[in-house]
Formats: C-alpha cells, sequence, structure tokens
C-alpha cells in the first residue's frame, strides 16, 4: 500500500508579506498564518457602513484618520488584524504603505451570529488590541441590538463604560459624537427586511 504525499506546509508568512497580498485576498494574520475571517452579512456591514458615516463627520475637522475593514493593523510581530473600523489619533501619520503599526485611538467590531467569531472579538482580539495600547475598543452587536463601549485602564485592562441599546449616546472621551441607536436599528431593519418583489418572483 503506498501512502498518500503529504503536502508540504508552507513558511509561516510576515507580517509585511501579509500587508503585500491582493486588496480582495482574505484573511488575518495569526502567528505566522492565514486565517478566516468572519463572513459579513447584511446587518453587519449596515451598521459598519452608518458608524464609518457617524466618524467620519466627527473625525474629519480633527484630521483623524478612519478606516474600514481593509485596513491593514499589526498587533503583534506575527499577527495581523483588519478591525471592522479602525480611527486614529488627531493628526496622526502612517505613510504610503498598507500595513500600521501604530496603535489606533480606537477600534470597532460588530459581532457576527457565529459563536466562534463572538469569541474572538470579545476575548482573543480584545487582548491583543489591550497589548497594543488601543484606548478604546467598541462592540456592536446587530442580532441583541446592543453596544458595548469600553476604555483601557492604565493596568492593561478593559472597563466597559457604556451599554445600550437605543436612543441617543454620548461615549466618554469622544466629546461632540452622539450615536444615534434608534436611527443605526431602524436602517439594519429597513436594509435586511424581505422585498415583496423577491418573494412574488419566487
Amino acid at each position: 500500500m503506498v501512502a498518500a504525499p503529504t503536502m508540504p506546509i508552507p513558511p509561516p508568512m510576515s507580517l509585511e508579506q501579509w500587508a503585500d497580498m491582493e486588496e480582495d485576498e482574505p484573511g488575518e494574520l495569526v502567528d505566522g498564518y492565514l486565517v478566516e475571517e468572519e463572513v459579513p452579512n447584511h446587518a453587519h456591514e449596515t451598521v459598519v457602513s452608518w458608524l464609518m458615516g457617524e466618524l467620519r463627520g466627527w473625525a474629519k475637522p480633527r484630521r483623524a484618520p478612519v478606516f474600514a475593514s481593509d485596513h491593514k493593523l499589526a498587533v503583534a510581530p506575527a499577527r495581523g488584524r483588519k478591525p471592522d473600523v479602525t480611527l486614529y489619533p488627531p493628526d496622526t501619520r502612517l505613510g504610503a504603505g498598507s500595513l500600521s503599526r501604530k496603535p489606533p485611538r480606537l477600534i470597532v467590531e460588530v459581532l457576527s451570529p457565529d459563536p466562534r467569531d463572538v469569541r474572538r472579538d470579545r476575548f482573543e482580539k480584545a487582548g491583543e488590541y489591550a497589548r497594543l495600547g488601543v484606548r478604546s475598543y467598541w462592540l456592536f452587536d446587530p442580532a441583541a441590538r446592543i453596544v458595548e463601549c469600553f476604555d483601557l485602564e492604565p493596568n492593561g485592562r478593559w472597563i466597559r463604560t457604556v451599554s445600550a441599546a437605543s436612543g441617543p449616546v454620548t461615549i466618554p472621551g469622544f466629546d461632540e459624537l452622539v450615536l444615534d441607536l434608534d436611527d443605526l436599528w431602524s436602517e439594519v431593519d429597513h436594509v435586511t427586511a424581505e422585498d415583496p418583489e423577491d418573494a412574488a418572483a419566487l
């Protein structure tokens, strides 16, 4: 009996190699190897789009860079993440490349229904972002309609400063930024509703 040939294990990828991959190549870098990203649904993308609009309006006069999920962030020597939304401090310069090693002011992750992705955002990524020195971490849960905001304490632990489900929300440390959660969830409902014309066509 002839044994089936084994596929050689590829060598670990560097952060620079990961950063130079084509834009449409999915995956985050964990210990030198690509891992699957979550598969975003319409609710997820609606939250990201809405939040990008709110943060851009707040960040533009402050010259604070804001990026969506194609932005690549080094969180450790062999780990790179692509947060759903990333905001840097005012007047941050990142250079012409595609990889950032600077701690953002804020990272936002939008939770997906998959328990594996929820654990990754709540525990694995939360620890990485804290060690990097990210000052604020927000979690948006479209299924539960809950927003949680955390600030990094001097001891390196996250402290929850906001937990809200509705109404206008002001967030400590972000003067003049008000998030209208009722507007957000209304937009999610509108986008994710079934189209009667599509149902009739079936």
